[in-house]
């Protein structure tokens, strides 16, 4: 059977932009960061606009195009034209623009936050699937994350320790980032999180596991990100706000999406493992007791 070209399908097409990365021009690379991360809006938008959106010249999307098998820009486009076609939600097509900002900035800020959910959620399913397998057969998992990214791996962490409590989280405190590095070993799994601007330690963490033999798990904004691209399985999360912050609503529930599957494939385990974790916390004065709670 012959391998897939990129002229197949979308995800042969996304496997050969993150092979050839290093190698292409800044040029080509922003135009193959902005198609990756922008698929629907590639599926719906004239190349001008696409260029102007990724600060790239419009011939230089035509030359992308032809460097990466196609005869031009039409027959590149084709290709996310008929990914969107056969999605689940065309959410692209529907979404629009961002709303204006009418002055009432707690509508805005949730209009967009539910526009990442739906993003994230429409462009991860075999993503997430394909992460839960991974840390389901890992011996052992690691988690990392820093500043902004912090709540991200640590809800995973979280969440994860109470039906796994051999889950660790890479923290770094007290200047000890290298320290724990050195407990990486070959088959374990690390999971990563970071997004523009991307960390220093997240990107020292993912090195040192793949120098280590671990799988790594990205988790950022980009499938061109510097994670994705050592990544043997990656998350994007869409991090848009009219803030001054990027935001982390989406991570956080791609996260939770995350220690689902993980929870359904370890069945009557993970219930006992849970269970466990919540007498124990419990009785070790964990929760406040409340009129709900029976004496």
């Amino acid at each position: 059977m012959q391998a897939a070209t990129p002229h197949d399908s979308y995800a042969a097409l996304m496997d050969l932009i993150k092979a050839r990365h290093a190698e292409l021009s800044p040029q080509f690379q922003a135009g193959a960061r902005y198609l990756a991360d922008h698929p629907d809006e590639v599926a719906v938008s004239s190349m001008r606009s696409i260029a102007a959106r990724a600060q790239v010249q419009s011939a230089a999307l035509v030359r992308l195009a032809q460097q990466l098998g196609f005869a031009g820009w039409p027959e590149l486009k084709a290709i996310f034209v008929e990914r969107l076609r056969a999605g689940p939600s065309g959410y692209a097509a529907k979404a629009g623009a961002l709303a204006g900002n009418n002055g009432d900035l707690v509508t805005e800020v949730f209009t967009v936050q539910q526009r990442n959910l739906a993003a994230t959620e429409s462009a991860n399913h075999a993503a997430l699937d394909a992460a839960a397998n991974l840390l389901q057969t890992a011996p052992r998992v690691h988690v990392a994350g820093f500043r902004a990214a912090h709540p991200i791996a640590y809800t995973l962490h979280y969440l994860y320790r109470l039906l796994r409590p051999s889950v660790q989280l890479l923290s770094g405190q007290g200047g000890t980032l290298e320290m724990d590095l050195r407990a990486l070993q070959a088959g374990e799994a690390v999971v990563v999180v970071s997004f523009a601007p991307y960390s220093s330690e997240a990107l020292l963490v993912a090195q040192a596991a793949r120098q280590a033999g671990c799988q790594v798990v990205a988790i950022s904004d980009s499938a061109m990100s510097p994670l994705a691209l050592q990544a043997d399985a990656s998350i994007v999360i869409a991090v848009n706000s009219p803030s001054f912050f990027p935001s982390i609503v989406a991570g956080v529930a791609a996260v939770e999406s995350l220690v689902e599957l993980l929870v359904a494939r370890a069945g009557p385990d993970a219930v006992t493992a849970i269970g466990a974790a919540e007498s124990q916390l419990r009785a070790l004065g964990a929760y406040a007791k409340t009129s709900n709670d029976v004496n």
